[in-house]
């Protein structure tokens, strides 16, 4: 089974139900923690109908998710969200309002408080998170060094409300389990000292009863495809681009940081 299919995704979800995980999307987990459960995110940075795709599978399997739309697009359709939404997952937004307003954080909030209200005259929407921006030297988490998400009637951003200590967090950034020397922002620090490269290797580890009670998975779905020539195209840029986003955090932590202009930014 190739990496970054459906089918071994499909896998995934089906040994973490054989080892009795329950599912909750992150406001269920806010509001209601399980002791043994996985919260599914998906970051709906590309290629929006992939997302759709995960949210049928998981709701064939009885399963939810969350879904992060960004205001992009590649990202954003009310068609899209309202199905995501009605399989009865969760849906947020993705928020890069720092990024748009070129670190002005006034002018961030402003912009928040409209794509916010725009994807709630869609649906509902209780938690937000953040998207890394890779390209972008402005945080998008540091609006909130200013203001206060809790004031829109949000109950939740996961790089904030949840203790890491307690809940495992994985990502597929880099399109691996183990990216984080070429993940720009998507990086929490690591309590748990456990390693995963391959999908293969987490469904190992639930096998063998050896996967920590409480995960967050984060998935990009526009990565996960069974269409072979899709897959190795995909597979190829993944690989330069992890190799510009490498140097550019180099870059970026160097004590020469400040000669990196803005001509020099790399792809996401």
């Amino acid at each position: 089974m190739r990496d970054f299919s459906t089918v071994v995704y499909r896998h995934l979800l089906d040994r973490l139900k054989a080892a009795n995980y329950s599912f909750q999307t992150f406001s269920g987990y806010l509001q209601s923690p399980q002791p043994r459960t996985i919260l599914l995110r998906h970051d709906v940075d590309d290629r929006k109908l992939h997302s759709l795709q995960f949210a049928r599978i998981q709701h064939e399997k009885g399963i939810v998710g969350s879904y992060y739309f960004r205001m992009v697009p590649e990202s954003y359709d009310e068609g899209v969200i309202r199905e995501i939404y009605e399989l009865g997952h969760e849906v947020g937004y993705h928020y890069e309002d720092m990024d748009f307003a070129k670190g002005d954080p006034h002018k961030a909030i402003r912009l928040f408080e409209q794509h916010l209200e725009k994807l709630r005259n869609v649906v509902p929407v209780q938690t937000i998170c953040m998207h890394g921006s890779p390209r972008s030297k402005y945080d998008n988490k540091d609006v909130w060094k200013h203001y206060q998400y809790r004031d829109y009637g949000l109950i939740g951003e996961p790089y904030f409300d949840l203790d890491f200590k307690k809940v495992f967090y994985l990502t597929d950034t880099g399109r691996r389990w183990d990216g984080h020397s070429v993940s720009v922002r998507d990086k929490v620090a690591d309590h748990f000292k456990l390693h995963f490269h391959t999908t293969q290797d987490i469904i190992h580890s639930v096998n063998q009863g050896h996967f920590p009670a409480t995960a967050m998975l984060n998935f990009h779905p526009q990565r996960w495809t069974d269409h072979y020539l899709t897959w190795v195209m995909d597979k190829q840029k993944q690989r330069v681009k992890n190799t510009a986003k490498y140097w550019l955090i180099k870059l970026r932590s160097s004590p020469n940081k400040g000669i990196l202009r803005d001509e020099q930014r790399t792809a996401s």
